[in-house]
């Protein structure tokens, strides 16, 4: 019964119900019926042997009349007393059967009609995005439980509103209070490395300023980008995967050629609804791990499969199976990994990923490779 969905309970315990009360209706006029039915053995007894006027209208009286001893031996009043009995009894349960299934169809529409709101307020949730939050449920009706849930609904959802529009303008402000000093300091980084009198102590430390500098922009701008990606899509238009994964395959030809790694792609006609700088980042931050993580003389595979996933696969260091799932998490990187890349990454490649896919209703699956490596699948809506 806990299988069940409500709606089918109710209208288990709306038959249920009706049929419960029904065979105590039967029961009852049974027994009614059954007291008024004269007994044989009294109705005989009280005519003193002549009972012309009952016998007149009993069937299959010769002459109509019978004396009490004809009476109770031919035991016709027995006979038709049973016969009454018996047709009240049949009478009675096909009409509760018949008012029993009305009674299970009216209670399942019924149900129907009242968990409609129920019903209202679960689609509105499923169609609800973070960029999309504008929908409500606006139930009209007299102030019952449902009333007061879809309100409460509605007003969550006032508040979810209020909370990424803020969010909105915390991103905007912060992508220039923190762009803007880092751009500061790498030009005045720059202009002192430029001085023909620099020292080799201070160069190398300029150095080491620039890349740690680099590595600070790098972060700020994916965690923008994570940021932008949660909010969900504002818009959604055509978009050819398959183009992307070639475009990113040849901007990144030579970070590959310097890790000394082979991007290998095989890709089929692909269109996705969703946001060309989005997915270009997702591709692209799929493409730079597997290059990063990798070894040199090592493969990358770039592939659109039969069923219209993303797959990137690549050589390199043994991925232990219980760090896969940490892997999409901020921050989190390969326990002990190689990387043939820079070392400026802030490790929230997959993070990205992982929020772009959402934002356009797909999601992302990883697992080791059987002779080391990753192998990630991103699985997209076909638009």
């Amino acid at each position: 019964m806990t299988s069940l969905s409500i709606r089918s309970r109710l209208t288990a315990w709306y038959g249920g119900l009706f049929l419960l009360a029904g065979l105590v209706m039967v029961v009852i006029t049974y027994l009614l019926v059954l007291g008024i039915l004269p007994e044989p053995a009294q109705f005989v007894a009280s005519v003193d042997g002549n009972v012309v006027g009952y016998a007149q209208r009993m069937p299959g009286v010769a002459g109509g009349q019978m004396d009490a001893a004809q009476l109770a031996t031919t035991g016709t009043v027995g006979e038709y007393r049973s016969s009454a009995l018996t047709t009240l009894l049949a009478g009675s349960g096909v009409a509760l059967v018949v008012t029993a299934g009305l009674a299970v169809v009216f209670g399942w529409l019924m149900a129907g009609r009242a968990l409609r709101p129920l019903h209202d307020i679960t689609s509105t949730a499923r169609r609800l995005e973070a960029g999309e939050l504008d929908r409500r449920i606006n139930l009209d009706g007299p102030p019952d439980e449902l009333k007061e849930l879809a309100d409460t609904f509605d007003g969550m959802l006032d508040r979810l509103a209020e909370s990424f529009d803020s969010q909105k303008r915390f991103v905007a402000n912060a992508s220039h209070e923190l762009r803007t000093p880092l751009a500061v300091q790498r030009t005045l980084i720059e202009v002192a490395m430029a001085d023909p009198e620099v020292t080799p102590e201070l160069n190398k430390l300029g150095t080491h300023l620039l890349h740690t500098n680099e590595r600070s922009e790098r972060m700020i701008e994916g965690l923008l980008l994570l940021a932008r990606s949660d909010r969900g899509l504002h818009a959604r238009l055509p978009v050819r995967l398959d183009e992307v994964i070639q475009n990113v395959v040849l901007a990144t030809a030579a970070q590959a050629e310097e890790a000394g790694v082979t991007v290998e792609t095989r890709v089929r006609p692909r269109v996705v609804a969703g946001d060309q700088m989005l997915l270009e980042r997702l591709v692209t931050n799929l493409v730079v791990n597997a290059i990063t993580y990798n070894t040199r003389g090592g493969r990358v595979y770039v592939e659109i499969r039969g069923d219209q996933a993303l797959e990137v696969r690549n050589t390199g260091p043994v991925v232990p199976p219980e760090a896969v799932p940490t892997l999409f998490e901020p921050f989190r990187r390969v326990p002990g990994a190689e990387r043939t890349g820079d070392s400026r990454n802030a490790g929230l490649g997959l993070s990205i990923v992982r929020s772009i896919a959402q934002a356009h209703g797909g999601y992302t699956q990883a697992q080791p490779g059987k002779q080391g490596g990753l192998i990630v699948t991103v699985r997209l809506p076909v638009s």
